[in-house]
């Protein structure tokens, strides 16, 4: 019995003989490298600030229907879980902005070498984290100090 997968990697040159296509290496072939790791991280990112934003949304319309509504939303914020929720989108949209900066660095002609990929690679890691840390360091400071 012929697998049905033998049809999509078997062809026929020009003069009829055949010719078997190679197949392409899966996940479990590859090992994690910064650029395909930093390209997925831009992916998950952007789905994380989808998300992040219906819980901006929630917190907006809460804040125009009333102050019950509204100390619901804090309440469900301020709560540990709440906390690491919004650091977590924090995070992302600070990752995706300087992962689009460095796009654009891209989209311009320059930095494709991989000594250029893997500097501007760290460089947005550690801006994410330096710019997140920033954020959250003034953030809890004016919310604790209130």
């Amino acid at each position: 019995m012929k697998d049905i997968r033998d049809a999509q990697y078997v062809a026929h040159r020009s003069d009829g003989s055949i010719v078997r296509r190679p197949m392409s290496p899966h996940l479990q072939v590859y090992r994690p490298q910064l650029t395909s790791v930093l390209s997925i991280g831009n992916r998950l990112t952007s789905i994380a600030i989808s998300a992040g934003t219906l819980l901006l949304v929630w917190w907006l319309v809460a804040a125009a229907s009333g102050p019950k509504a509204f100390a619901t939303v804090q309440h469900v914020i301020a709560n540990p879980i709440g906390l690491l929720v919004l650091f977590g989108w924090t995070v992302s949209l600070v990752y995706h902005f300087y992962a689009g900066i460095r796009h654009l660095v891209w989209d311009s002609g320059h930095g494709f070498s991989l000594p250029a990929t893997h500097r501007s690679g760290w460089l947005t890691v550690g801006l994410t984290v330096a710019t997140t840390l920033l954020v959250w360091a003034i953030g809890l400071s004016l919310w604790l100090g209130a």
